[in-house]
């Protein structure tokens, strides 16, 4: 989509150290993240979420009973019966959604009742004798280069024993405008610029360390002069962390809230360690033994430690080009702990397997992987804790290990913040779904097992080249198909009962279009694979639970549900006195607990009627994605995976869902003045509340300018198309395609140039191998030659036959 207004400046990776300094501290009431280890529910909470629950269902059951007495009591025509029957069904199925939310809830009360941190000095001791090896993959499509600056800061600044951070690429290789230039260069120097970062840190530490192990090999208890060293050791690190944090521009909260959670949150804590050693040091009871103080210089080069580099799957002309996600990850973890050889093909550099050859590129493999988005950011022990967890034995049938993500604090902008409020509602759904085995893998932010993936492994051939598909990109909610997959071999995803990780909020409505569209696209797709898992329990796997099986379908087909049933109770002159009080009965313990679950998340009650106008607003946009949804599941196709734009300009909302919302507002009008006529004041009242928030939403959330230029630019877009600009790519030589594959009558060689491709690079690395062993055979002839020779001629340079190419 196309964005307007005034762009964040992109400062080069060089660029940023020279920004102006931050003049003053970021206030945590306002920009910081909440706390990481939620309050305990109390009883009275507890019991709440259980009244609410039952109040529900007993409603529900009341309108039924209600409204099935009508029916039968009273002589109704077939239409009436029929619009009862339509309208019983959407009120169940809204009711559906509300009950799937209350348990939920009831299930996060009880996780934060039994959830205990587990200490520091014990996660040390479990990484002293286990280090699982983790790579973190960040795929990134067109970023700022200052919100991946942060995200890959977030991820190297883990207190992690062996990380390896890749900034997945995906931007076109040889952009030809200006822009995307400019964009591709800084996001292949950021990464070198974050490394030399931490290059310095990492060596002053690793030196302490030695240093440590030199004096005290045979020391079992740390002295006073060693308890003070270690404490200077320790404000180095927090010194070197507040000079860091000082480097940034506060621009906006997000910059506020890696300072306050990031750099900040660190320094504080090694402070803390500087005082308690210095303590220490002067107490005489104080026996801390040399094993505990070896672990604490371990932890300071651990988290500085960490490996950052890049990879660019479209620069191969061997990987997948699909645009999305799901295949960027992919094409990466099938690579791993393989070495390969670069050879040159009519349309670009090929990866082969090196064989016995020296390679010219190897990727190590990992134990886990971590999937961050670009615009996400982990607090400093979220690998620590969520590996620790994941390596208990009782955990070791989990796959995906998350924290559900939750939103930046201090948004500028109404719509933000109210997007937020949502996003942080569904961290308690998610955290809640746990308690009853109903996990969805949330993809901003997870941390998996990589031996889960190998289960997921499916290959096929692309133009002679072998795909290998682990993360599903069936549908663009690739993390959710993947979550039914993994649970039908056995696998569980876990959430992690704490707020350990944090992602953008679209700031405006246009960039919320797409995000949501996204999410409601694919559920309807995805529902067989969990009807079919039902099934497969017969088999000897163990059955879904109740509660789980409620709670997954109502995650997959709530949305669409709720897009259809929404607009008909919004269109459809439904009589009167089916909005009788029982079925308002059963929609009032859901706001009454969501306007409770938005005061605990740090927001006001009274914001639970701008999170309903919100949903209003994307009524549109949900049933757009149910539609696609629909398509999909009939014609099999792949829908087209639309990003999330991350940039600071305002993004272009699509006519449609700017002026359907006017349309709702003026039919809701138009059905208030009929009620009144009729004297059907419930449904008037219904009518009345959906006019004015509409409006309210419009105005608030999109602003009457901005929809006025939105559907100007799309008649303007709609009347004058831009020249598509020039591919990138080298076009392949039609004689690749005749000598490779052959001509057939009529061929004109271009459907054949992906298989062409792929021969050329096997011929041509075949040839290198072959070329290699003529010399080294001809050498080895000549020695032989020489030696027997007694003329001291010069010998001859035999000329080279082939390379392979590096």
């Amino acid at each position: 989509m196309p964005t307007i207004g005034r762009s964040r400046d992109r400062a080069t990776p060089e660029a940023s150290s020279n920004r102006r300094p931050a003049t003053a501290a970021a206030d945590p009431s306002r920009y910081g993240g909440q706390p990481p280890i939620p309050p305990a529910a109390g009883r009275a909470s507890v019991s709440g979420a259980r009244f609410a629950l039952f109040f529900t269902i007993a409603a529900w059951l009341g309108y039924i009973v209600e409204q099935t007495m009508r029916v039968t009591s009273a002589d109704l025509t077939a239409r009436q019966v029929a619009e009862t029957g339509v309208y019983l069904v959407l009120v169940t199925l809204l009711a559906t959604s509300a009950s799937a939310y209350l348990l939920a809830r009831l299930g996060y009360f009880e996780r934060t009742r039994s959830h205990r941190r587990v200490p520091r000095s014990t996660l040390d001791d479990h990484f002293d004798r286990v280090k699982p090896s983790m790579v973190v993959l960040v795929p990134s499509y067109k970023e700022e280069v200052r919100v991946v600056r942060y995200t890959l800061l977030s991820a190297a600044l883990q207190e992690y024993p062996d990380l390896r951070i890749v900034l997945l690429i995906d931007d076109p290789p040889n952009p030809t405008d200006a822009v995307n230039q400019e964009l591709l260069e800084n996001a292949r120097q950021l990464t070198k610029s974050v490394h030399e970062q931490l290059e310095q840190p990492r060596r002053r530490f690793e030196q302490a360390l030695e240093q440590f192990d030199a004096r005290m090999a045979r020391h079992a208890f740390a002295d006073e002069a060693t308890l003070k060293v270690l404490a200077n050791t320790y404000d180095e690190a927090a010194k070197w962390l507040d000079s860091t944090s000082e480097e940034f521009e506060l621009e906006d909260h997000v910059d506020h809230f890696f300072q306050i959670e990031v750099t900040s949150r660190l320094s504080r804590d090694m402070r803390a360690t500087a005082d308690a050693a210095r303590l220490a040091a002067r107490d005489p009871n104080a026996n801390i033994s040399s094993t505990r103080v070896r672990q604490l210089y371990v932890r300071l080069v651990n988290t500085f430690q960490a490996e950052v580099t890049s990879f660019e799957r479209k620069s191969f002309a061997s990987l997948s080009h699909e645009p999305n996600k799901a295949m960027n990850l992919n094409s990466y973890i099938g690579l791993m702990g393989g070495s390969y050889a670069i050879v040159q093909s009519p349309a670009g550099p090929v990866l082969l397997d090196a064989e016995d050859g020296a390679p010219d590129l190897t990727i190590p493999d990992a134990e886990f992987l971590l999937t961050l988005d670009a615009d996400s950011i982990l607090l400093p022990e979220y690998c620590l804790r969520l590996v620790y967890e994941m390596g208990l034995e009782e955990n070791s049938d989990v796959a995906v290990s998350q924290t559900p993500y939750s939103a930046f604090r201090g948004a500028r902008s109404r719509i933000e913040r109210i997007a937020g409020a949502t996003t942080d509602i569904q961290h308690i759904a998610h955290q809640g779904s746990t308690q009853f085995g109903a996990s969805f893998w949330v993809g901003a932010n997870a941390v998996i097992r990589k031996s889960a993936l190998m289960d997921l492994e499916k290959t096929s051939r692309e133009g002679g080249f072998a795909i290998r598909t682990f993360i599903s990109d069936r549908t663009v909610i690739e993390d959710t198909e993947s979550s039914i997959e993994l649970d039908s071999l056995g696998w569980r995803i876990y959430n992690y009962p704490e707020r350990l990780s944090y992602s953008a909020t679209p700031p405006d409505f246009g960039s919320l279009v797409i995000q949501r569209k996204r999410w409601a696209n694919g559920g309807l797709v995805i529902l067989p694979s969990l009807i079919r898992r039902i099934r497969r329990s017969k088999d000897g796997r163990p059955r879904i639970a109740m509660a789980a099986l409620f709670l997954r379908t109502s995650y997959l087909a709530s949305i669409a549900w709720s897009s259809i049933g929404i607009p008909l109770l919004l269109f459809y002159p439904f009589e009167g006195h089916l909005l009788s009080r029982m079925a308002i009965l059963t929609a009032l313990p859901y706001f009454w607990a969501m306007s409770s679950d938005l005061k605990r998340s740090g927001y006001r009650r009274r914001d639970i009627f701008r999170v309903y106008g919100l949903n209003l607003l994307l009524v549109p946009v949900n049933l757009m994605g149910t539609i696609e949804s629909v398509v999909q599941a009939i014609g099999g196709q792949k829908m087209a995976f639309a990003r999330t734009p991350k940039v600071g300009s305002r993004t272009v909302a699509p006519p449609a869902y700017v002026i359907l919302p006017l349309v709702i507002m003026v039919w809701s009008a138009w059905t208030l003045r009929r009620d009144i006529q009729e004297e059907a004041y419930f449904h008037g009242a219904f009518a009345a509340t959906n006019m004015v928030m509409m409006a309210y939403a419009s105005v608030a959330f999109i602003g009457l300018n901005n929809i006025v230029v939105d559907v100007l630019i799309s008649i303007r877009n709609f009347i004058y198309r831009p020249v598509q600009g020039e591919s990138s790519r080298e076009p392949l030589p039609d004689w690749a395609s005749v000598i490779y594959v052959g001509n057939s009558p009529g061929d004109q060689g271009r459907p054949n140039a992906p298989l062409a491709v792929s021969l050329a690079a096997q011929d041509a690395f075949t040839g290198a191998d072959t070329a290699q062993r003529v010399t080294k055979r001809s050498a080895g002839k000549r020695s032989t030659i020489e030696a027997g020779s007694s003329t001291k001629s010069a010998p001859r340079r035999s000329k080279a036959t082939g390379s392979r190419t590096r």
